[in-house]
């Protein structure tokens, strides 16, 4: 048995502690925001936080996540969307949405490291792949969170 904290919440699942990230949160745990694309570390769909890094969730071994802080897409916010997530839908960024959740997940932890990030520190912190080519979309929606944390709304 394994102890994992997973968006604030402690679980317990029995798998074997080789068995990736991935696959505990979507088969084990019922948490599907945490999508699989190329299962070898390199597209970031299956990106979530581990004590607030982004980490690609396919190749990660559960055993290596226990003890740790385990952030999904589903733990992003527990008050409606995240400033990144509405910066998404107001600048349009999805297309097929596929990749979406792990973009978003690398966007807040970038803007933590970064609330003001230039166009080089998002190009060198957002290496998720976009197989519908929305990199403008998504750095235009960066930015706008970046003027926000900066301009707060009343």
């Amino acid at each position: 048995m394994l102890k994992l904290i997973i968006n604030g919440e402690t679980r317990t699942v029995d798998v074997e502690p080789e068995m990736p990230l991935l696959w505990v949160l979507r088969d084990h745990l019922d948490l599907p925001g945490t999508k699989y694309g190329c299962g070898i570390s390199q597209c970031g769909a299956c990106t979530v936080h581990l004590d607030g890094e982004p980490v690609r969730s396919c190749t990660l071994p559960v055993s290596a996540a226990t003890g740790k802080h385990i952030t999904t897409i589903e733990g992003l916010s527990r008050h409606g969307l995240h400033p990144v997530q509405q910066a998404w839908i107001d600048h349009e960024v999805p297309q097929c949405g596929y990749c979406q959740t792990g973009m978003i997940m690398t966007a807040v932890a970038l803007l933590e490291r970064h609330p003001h990030p230039t166009d080089d520190q998002i190009d060198a912190a957002m290496t998720n792949l976009c197989r519908c080519g929305t990199y403008a979309r998504v750095r235009k929606a960066i930015h706008a969170v970046a003027g926000m944390a900066s301009n707060p709304k009343p």
